[in-house]
């Protein structure tokens, strides 16, 4: 697969990405799981006795995802609440709306960066101003702040409905 895991028994196992679209063989025991290519060995994992998971060794990563290998949503909710509680607030529904918080990574990895080129101030408000506006994504957060909407404060309360009444001509109009 894409992901250069191979599904056994309800589990991801990782392989060597290079290995991405090709077949391999599996050999399963009752406690290993070894991968082959060409009939050679290019992977074993213990095998998990818990189906459903991911089993992944770091070197099988491309160098790309290798960065982000021993990173966890709590560490990077850690490093945004650094910036302020609305910029952890925000990482953490990046990470937290998606079906893997792995694919929020990089969105998570973005805001943080934002506070090497703004003031943390700033980029803590645009935090704020995405989440009361639900406009979550780290693009959001910085359109905020190279169009310097985190300098004006938004209205906190959301437009109220107009309210219900009767018919305007009165109750016997349409009788």
């Amino acid at each position: 697969h894409p992901d250069y895991h191979v599904e056994v028994d309800k589990t991801f196992y990782s392989v060597p990405h290079r290995l991405i679209g090709r077949q391999v063989d599996v050999r399963l025991t009752h406690r290993v799981v070894e991968l082959f290519h060409d009939h050679q060995r290019v992977a074993s994992h213990v095998r998990r006795s818990q189906r459903r998971g991911h089993v992944t060794v770091s070197e099988h990563m491309p160098k790309a995802h290798q960065r982000y290998a021993n990173m966890t949503p709590a560490s990077l909710i850690g490093k945004a609440d650094q910036i302020g509680v609305n910029a952890a607030i925000l990482v953490e529904r990046l990470m937290r709306d998606r079906p893997h918080p792995e694919q929020g990574y990089r969105s998570a990895m973005g805001v943080l960066s934002l506070a090497r080129r703004y003031e943390r101030d700033r980029v803590e408000a645009s935090c704020e101003r995405a989440l009361i506006i639900n406009a979550v994504s780290y693009s959001s957060v910085a359109a905020i702040l190279k169009s310097g909407l985190d300098r004006i404060r938004p209205a906190t309360e959301p437009a109220r409905p107009t309210p219900a009444h009767t018919n305007i001509r009165g109750r016997g109009y349409y009788q």
